[in-house]
């Protein structure tokens, strides 16, 4: 199946300048493609890996990504959707973030010779004023720019000079790619779409208008309620573990509606279309196995993260689901735990009902007995019906964490001091 019908197949293509010719281009001969990120932070999350997903499947296919860590562009900021300007990082910061982008971007893509990470400083830092309005600017006509839904969505509350001339940067960065790697295809976001056909006009311009250079753009995601995709009530689903632990990222996946998830596996896995029939088939007859969710998450969390984190987030989930949180280790605990109610623990052993008081897990001593003589008490997945039992912080996982939990599904976990 050729890269472009595949797309259509997964409904991963919301534009395209040429669709025809570039079908025809991508069928006879590999591709040089390209898609940016701004360094702004030094993590992407998940909105921003759809149009990376795309670049991998042509990577898969055989052609040849092109990664723009946009250190130049960054440094400036782009016109963002918000009615505001965005705060200017500092230098250090950006260069901060270029690293820690292209080592995430390293690890999704490899290290072979069919992919290349470039930085977008590397030439743009080597335009001067002078040469940027005598040979970029003049090509652009300023009525064609503010008609971009980008700056045109930022007229009544106003947009800098800064701000305004990101189009242009970003049109440099194609024809720069095109000239230096031939690189014919720059794919991205639905809100790219003015940015991807200014470029594709700087090098008809520049190069004359039977240059063969296209533009493609993926459909902006929603979920089934239209709400915007990626975001939870915590904030952003980060891909660096640090930000968003691997556990959390495999409950986000797995916890999707049963109404998106048929469209997520087509977007986010690398699943066959007769594998992905087979799920789609499985919602719609015994959607409370939730087996197309549970393929969603390994699949996704395998390819951001790696086979062990799977392995890890399951443990941690089926340890949760039974109450034996006694098998979890140190590490499983502070991500299976991250965001669950905690209490602080001094290091040295305390009679049970005490400690339920004194962390106001119970809100008094009668309950607190009443409680744990009823079975209702569990400590590090033990339950305890003994008033007299002593709770030795060190005991346990690494002498960190105590773990309690009271009825069947409220757990506090106890981080113990010293």
């Amino acid at each position: 199946m050729n890269i472009i019908d595949e797309l259509e197949w997964r409904d991963a293509i919301n534009q395209t300048t040429d669709e025809d010719g570039l079908r025809e281009l991508t069928a006879e001969k590999s591709v040089g493609l390209y898609c940016g990120v701004d360094p702004t932070g030094d993590s992407m999350h998940i909105g921003h890996l759809i149009p990376f997903m795309m670049l991998k499947r042509f990577q898969l296919a055989g052609h040849h990504p092109y990664i723009i860590i946009g250190g130049g562009t960054g440094s400036i900021g782009d016109p963002s959707g918000k009615n505001s300007e965005r705060v200017l990082q500092s230098m250090e910061q950006v260069h901060h973030n270029e690293q820690a982008l292209t080592a995430q971007m390293t690890k999704l893509f490899g290290q072979d010779s069919n992919i290349s990470i470039v930085n977008n400083y590397d030439w743009l830092s080597k335009i001067s004023l002078l040469d940027f309005l005598r040979d970029y600017g003049k090509l652009f006509n300023v009525n064609s720019m503010l008609a971009k839904d980008v700056v045109a969505s930022r007229l009544e509350v106003g947009i800098s000079f800064t701000e305004f001339t990101y189009q242009i940067l970003q049109s440099v960065d194609f024809l720069h790619l095109l000239r230096h790697h031939d690189v014919q295809l720059q794919i991205g976001g639905a809100d790219q779409w003015g940015n991807i056909t200014a470029g594709i006009d700087l090098i008809h311009k520049e190069l004359g208008s039977d240059t063969k250079a296209y533009g493609l753009t993926i459909p902006l995601m929603l979920k089934a309620d239209g709400t915007k995709f990626g975001k939870t009530a915590g904030g952003a689903v980060w891909l660096n573990p640090e930000k968003t632990t691997p556990y959390e990222f495999y409950q986000f996946w797995l916890n999707q509606d049963d109404r998106d998830v048929v469209k997520y596996l087509k977007f986010f896995t690398f699943l066959t279309s007769d594998q992905i029939a087979e799920y789609q088939k499985s919602v719609e007859t015994a959607p409370e196995k939730r087996e197309a969710q549970r393929r969603l998450a390994r699949e996704v969390t395998e390819f951001v993260h790696s086979p062990e984190a799977v392995i890890e987030a399951e443990h941690i989930s089926a340890a949760l689901f039974s109450g034996e949180v006694k098998e979890l280790t140190t590490s499983e605990i502070e991500q299976g735990f991250k965001n669950m109610p905690s209490v602080e623990l001094a290091a040295e052993p305390e009679n049970i009902v005490e400690l339920l008081v004194n962390t106001k897990i119970e809100s008094s001593k009668r309950q607190a007995r009443e409680d744990i003589t009823n079975g209702a008490i569990r400590i590090n997945g033990e339950k305890i019906q003994d008033l007299d039992f002593v709770i030795n912080p060190e005991k346990e996982f690494d002498g960190k964490f105590v773990i309690i939990r009271r009825g069947k599904k409220k757990y506090w976990l106890g981080r113990v001091n010293g």
